[in-house]
């Protein structure tokens, strides 16, 4: 009797444990899930007791939130690059929706403003800085560099695989992909979100843009990371750099003193290139006449810093 109750309970525990081996986060692998009696499976984020909709994109706010949660003594792997304004990964303050609080501070009180992409906006300040409303990254732009390969790709197959890759594997509606360009060996994508477009069932596109980042990095959020793979007739694209821009519905609120700088700075070099062409100029035509010429400088007008990409 005592041999066919033990049997029984080691078949109850064999079932239960392959049972919580199927329970995990499709989308998340920064998760605790666990499968109760009825075999509802549960995922919440590690390190807190927010609950993760599986059967979408978690929200980049908690996915960076998760990143800083200590675990077995280590850290999850953050970025290799830092966002483009240089601030990198922070602690974020989150809404119980998962998008971030337009204002974040950190451990020594400074603040700032950020945008729906939780990218710097503003410059930092104390705990006095007010952020009046969450502003929308509207357009995020993302430039790839790949591998060196013996003959470049078409266009349109490029376009092709990455449009599909958008929509299947991120489950982004292809009316936010607003174009793919392609000039071997870079790419550029551009996602448009506007912030009257977006449903409460459409991921958003910086959440999007997060994941692919992390997959392009072989850092994947996804729980099966060996499934990403982007090929061109049976070629694999071996991307080896990424670079995201991101663009708000409003202008960053920097101050004019960093602007200034900036500007100082690029005066410094033009004038600098002027003077010693000039002196170049007249050494040469001293060396030709024999005689001095005096060479008039003529005043620079301003001088306007070009953006990098053009915005449609």
């Amino acid at each position: 009797m005592e041999s066919q109750f033990g049997i029984l309970l080691m078949l109850v525990l064999v079932v239960a444990s392959s049972g919580q081996e199927g329970c995990t986060c499709a989308t998340n692998k920064w998760t605790v899930c666990t499968q109760d009696v009825a075999g509802i499976c549960t995922c919440t984020l590690v390190g807190s007791n927010h609950r993760v909709n599986c059967s979408t994109l978690t929200s980049k706010c908690l996915l960076m939130k998760a990143q800083m949660i200590p675990r077995k003594g280590k850290r999850f792997h953050g970025p290799r690059n830092g966002f483009v304004d240089n601030d990198g990964i922070y602690n974020p303050d989150c809404e119980d929706s998962g998008v971030f609080k337009a204002r974040q501070c950190n451990q020594t009180d400074t603040c700032w403003c950020v945008n729906t992409a939780g990218v710097r906006r503003t410059e930092k300040g104390d705990k006095s800085l007010r952020c009046s409303e969450l502003v929308r990254t509207s357009w995020i732009y993302i430039e790839l560099k790949h591998k060196k390969m013996s003959s470049a790709f078409e266009d349109p197959e490029v376009a092709n695989a990455l449009e599909h890759l958008f929509q299947n594997r991120y489950k982004l509606h292809p009316k936010y992909i607003a174009g793919v360009k392609y000039n071997s060996p870079f790419i550029q994508i551009r996602l448009s979100q506007k912030d009257f477009e977006k449903s409460d069932n459409d991921v958003d596109i910086a959440d999007v843009a997060y994941y692919f980042e992390k997959d392009i990095k072989d850092n994947s959020i996804f729980h099966s990371a060996s499934t990403f793979n982007v090929s061109i007739n049976g070629e694999a694209l071996a991307i080896e750099k990424i670079l995201i821009y991101y663009v708000d519905e409003k202008p960053p609120e920097f101050s004019a003193r960093r602007m200034v700088a900036g500007v100082s700075a690029v005066l410094s070099v033009v004038t600098l290139t002027i003077v010693f062409g000039v002196t170049v100029l007249v050494i040469l035509r001293w060396r030709r006449t024999g005689k001095y010429k005096k060479v008039e400088i003529k005043e620079m007008g301003e001088t306007r810093r070009r953006p990098n990409l053009q915005l449609p």
